[in-house]
């Protein structure tokens, strides 16, 4: 009777699956044609793949039991009526001659909550309450006291705006990402089923095999790779982690530091050109900045983010004692490695060419996508005996951009509620207000604001909502508008490492085998030097390449940073040479930070006392004497209280 029961629910639940299937190659071939041809109808495009999206949705995170079937079927139903409907008037809304029926409200209002339910099923509760608190907000807020208070939108206004228009649930955001997002979303997970994925952990545990890390700075450089091409920073943990994290505790590492860096390289893929998670899209459309100008400002930044891994790392394997791995036990690449590896450069190198040449994003994504398949073909001998794992790939592809144009419809919610009420500016204004026109205290309230508004969120609706509500306060204190939403970026992501809702953290907790708020707390640790990053930009915005450049401002920023890291690091660490007492770490700790503080006096006295610090240390290690300042003052005859 089980075996009966077990095959009956195998056939009922083949047709879901065969449907999610074909959905996501649909929404991938979308993705194609757009990218390559054009939008063929704005409507269709944005209203019609969010539809599909949204089926996709209900069918691959379904409710369980028969009578949650039974629910998801009746949701269907409904979802698909009210998007027909929006078909039906659609061109009466565009000129704005249409008087909403009854039938109109309550298929608008069901639709707006079939969307939350998605959302609250793929994503969890966060993005849902901020979303519901934006609709009541809109609805009753002009009961509210403060800034908070409104003139008040009825219903059918509401819905106007925020379901049957372009400026909420079907704006900007949602174009960009059926027009420019979907196909780098399609071309990560194609560069995966092709089969370059091995060869790029390969090559990046071979580049590392050298360094006291090995493990640990191969997941470093294999989840940059990974973490740029990727929308999600809990999906590339998993990707890259179950791999990488086993290692790194092999090699000696505690779990919850295994956990911990691979949290924090995958967080920085997510600002690391060239597709920076499909931030980079979003930010161009919002700001009106080039995307390629985006990509060259978030370079060097991103380059010192993961500097600042590197050297965690080697601190930690010092200080545990771990030694470089084995020229026996060492991963070297094959000839084939070597051809494999080009199905991930060549495509990359697509992208930039085309950039620089001019061509459009989307263009530069179609080709490398294209590249990418092609080159799968030719030099992957198993993708030419199973070339069915390209429908696959285009399935799984499909998929996450679904969940993506999902978060990215329920932000629109926000959006438009921010537009009617004009929430964004009035915040803006108090957080000016409170830090009393001081850049400082006004990066450090945006700063706190990005970290709480952004947890539980994927990068791309995490930065949205950020920037609506953070970006405006420090542009009013005169930061350019790139640094400025490069900013809000920085803290957005790194939201995703922040206790006490860490999704990175969290994500890579059961494979690592460690506590999840252990893991989190540590991911802090590690990737500490990257939250004042974004200060050192800011205040330094030549490290940008493209705002206020000037080569000895560029030089010098870059000079205190690269040895801010070290000292910080070590400070932290507790670990040069050798083992740090206390003073010595708080001392370096200290003077990383004033390194990195503006003001020339502050800066070049702190940069000379730590050049001095490292050359006594290090002279102290070449005399075999343990460095710290307890030894110095056991060498005076004092004692350390």
């Amino acid at each position: 009777m089980r075996q009966l029961r077990a095959a009956v629910t195998a056939i009922l639940a083949g047709p879901d699956q065969a449907a999610v299937v074909l959905l996501g190659i649909g929404i991938s071939l979308v993705a194609f044609y757009t990218a390559g041809v054009g939008v063929f109808d704005e409507t269709v495009s944005r209203v019609g793949t969010l539809a599909v999206a949204m089926a996709l949705g209900l069918l691959a995170f379904p409710l369980p039991g028969r009578i949650g079937r039974a629910a998801d079927i009746l949701l269907l139903l409904l979802g698909m009526a009210a998007f027909w409907r929006y078909f039906e008037i659609g061109a009466a809304l565009e000129i704005g001659l249409y008087d909403f029926t009854v039938s109109d409200l309550w298929l608008g209002g069901f639709a707006m909550l079939l969307l939350l339910e998605l959302t609250r099923r793929i994503f969890g509760w966060p993005l849902v309450i901020v979303c519901a608190l934006a609709l009541v907000y809109a609805l009753y807020g002009h009961h509210l006291p403060w800034i908070f208070r409104h003139a008040g939108f009825p219903y059918y206004e509401t819905l106007r705006t925020v379901w049957y228009s372009f400026d909420g649930v079907f704006g900007g955001p949602v174009a960009v990402v059926t027009s420019l997002i979907l196909i780098f979303v399609v071309f990560g997970v194609l560069l995966e089923g092709i089969g370059a994925g091995p060869v790029l952990l390969k090559l990046a545990f071979s580049v590392t095999a050298r360094l006291r890390g090995g493990p640990a700075h191969a997941a470093i450089v294999a989840s940059a790779l990974f973490g740029t091409m990727s929308g999600s920073v809990a999906g590339n943990v998993v990707g890259t982690g179950v791999f990488t994290m086993p290692m790194i505790k092999q090699r000696g590492f505690p779990a919850k530091f295994a956990g911990a860096v691979e949290s924090a390289a995958s967080s920085g893929g997510q600002f690391t050109p060239p597709v920076m998670g499909a931030v980079a899209f979003i930010m161009a459309d919002v700001t009106g900045i080039p995307y390629l100008t985006i990509c060259v400002a978030a370079l060097v930044p991103a380059l010192f983010y993961y500097a600042s891994l590197f050297a965690s790392v080697a601190v930690s394997a010092a200080r545990l004692g771990i030694q470089p791995i084995p020229d026996a036990e060492r991963q070297s690449m094959t000839r084939q490695d070597w051809v494999m590896s080009l199905t991930f450069v060549l495509p990359l190198l697509v992208i930039v060419v085309l950039l620089i040449a001019g061509r459009s994003p989307a263009a530069a994504g179609f080709w490398a996508a294209l590249s990418a398949v092609a080159l799968g073909l030719l030099l992957n001998p198993d993708l030419r005996r199973r070339p069915q794992r390209l429908l696959a790939a285009l399935a799984q592809a499909g998929r996450a951009g679904a969940t993506i144009l999902i978060a990215v419809g329920a932000v629109g919610m926000i959006i438009g509620v921010m537009n009617m009420t004009g929430l964004g500016i009035r915040f803006a204004n108090v957080i000016l207000a409170l830090s009393s026109d001081s850049l400082f205290l006004a990066l450090l309230l945006t700063m706190a604001g990005c970290l709480v508004l952004g947890m539980g969120m994927p990068t791309v609706p995490a930065y949205l909502i950020i920037v609506l509500a953070m970006g405006p306060a420090i542009e009013g204190l005169g930061v350019p508008t790139l640094v400025a939403h490069l900013f809000v970026v920085y803290f957005g992501v790194l939201s995703s490492i922040t206790p006490p809702v860490a999704l990175a953290a969290f994500a890579a907790a059961p494979i690592c085998g460690a506590s999840p708020m252990a893991t989190a707390v540590e991911s802090v640790k590690v990737a500490v030097i990257g939250f004042i990053i974004p200060f050192v930009f800011v205040y330094n915005p030549s490290l940008t390449l493209m705002v206020d450049f000037a080569w000895p401002e560029f030089l010098w920023a870059c000079l205190r940073l690269a040895l801010a890291i070290w000292v910080l690091a070590s400070g932290l660490g507790g670990q040069d040479r050798a083992r740090l007492d206390w003073p010595s770490r708080l001392v370096r700790t200290a003077t990383g930070i004033l390194m990195l503080m503006p003001g020339e006096i502050i800066e070049t006295a702190a940069f000379v006392a730590a050049l001095a610090m490292l050359a006594v240390d290090w002279r102290r290690g070449l005399a075999g004497s343990p460095p710290g300042l307890a030894a110095l003052a056991a060498r005076l005859g004092w004692r350390q209280a």
